[in-house]
């Protein structure tokens, strides 16, 4: 065997080219383990609400209205409680996430690794369309136990389900950006989101309202996603499904574009 020159250059072999989505992927781990890990606080209580909701309006008003002329008040209520419950667990879920990661500093750990921006808009709306998908599950299994609500087209209501929860996981990157302490997040939450959820038509039909109210409702880019999501369980609605389904993708194109112009600047991350 011929002896190795003293001065020879030691082969190295190659490592395994490392998965281009790993970053991704870990990001996206850890984002549904941070809800995950705490999920009687982010999926049990807001079903708990949800329930509550539902026992109390049905009580007072499924004797006295009806909707669309042959839905009882308890099944047309079901739908929007099923929609509230996953728009606002997905805002929450990624403004939260976002919020807490700045103030304690270790938003760092995020951006240090080569991940694109992209990659982390991805991750942070697909774990906020996770947690609102979980939640308005878990309202319309424990509503069944009330109320029989039919699902006339179950790819309507999964299509609205998941292009809302996108569109409200995008506002809560927005937010989550933005604010550089609770209150403002609070202040966005509150003032922005609560009152287009309530006044979406989650508890009534617009139908009900006096014809100046109807039209402004039709401003109110919630109102087409609840509306939508309706369509798919009883297969009617205030307006066209179709028309909900154009306001909704237009919604979340015009939103996903502007969250990720934020992050391609680094805005209030990297300063």
């Amino acid at each position: 065997m011929p002896e190795q020159s003293p001065h020879a250059v030691p082969r190295i072999e190659p490592m395994a080219a490392e998965s281009p989505l790993a970053g991704f992927r870990t990001l996206l781990y850890k984002e549904v383990l941070r809800f995950w890990k705490v999920s009687f606080q982010t999926v049990a209580a807001p079903v708990l609400n949800a329930l509550l909701f539902l026992l109390i309006f049905s009580h007072v008003l499924d004797r006295h209205v009806t909707v669309y002329g042959e839905v009882a008040y308890t099944s047309f209520l079901v739908p929007g409680l099923v929609m509230m419950s996953v728009l606002q667990n997905a805002f929450a879920n990624s403004s939260s996430s976002l919020i807490q990661s700045k103030i304690t500093g270790n938003i760092i750990f995020v951006l240090l690794p080569p991940l694109s921006y992209r990659e982390f808009y991805a991750a942070y709306v697909i774990a906020s369309i996770l947690r609102g998908l979980m939640v308005g599950a878990g309202v319309l299994a424990v509503s069944a136990a009330f109320v029989v609500v039919p699902m006339a087209h179950p790819l309507w209501v999964l299509g609205f389900a998941v292009l809302g929860g996108a569109i409200l996981g995008s506002l809560g990157v927005i937010a989550g950006i933005w604010a550089e302490k609770f209150d403002q997040l609070a202040a966005f939450q509150n003032f922005l989101i609560m009152p287009l959820t309530m006044l979406s038509g989650v508890f009534y039909s617009i139908h009900s309202l006096p014809r100046f109210w109807q039209d402004v409702s039709h401003f109110n880019p919630f109102f087409f996603m609840i509306d939508g999501f309706r369509y798919g369980f009883f297969g009617q609605s205030d307006t066209s499904p179709w028309l909900s389904l154009g306001v909704v993708g237009l919604c979340f194109v015009l939103l996903a574009a502007l969250t990720l112009a934020m992050l391609a600047r680094g805005y209030k991350l990297r300063s």
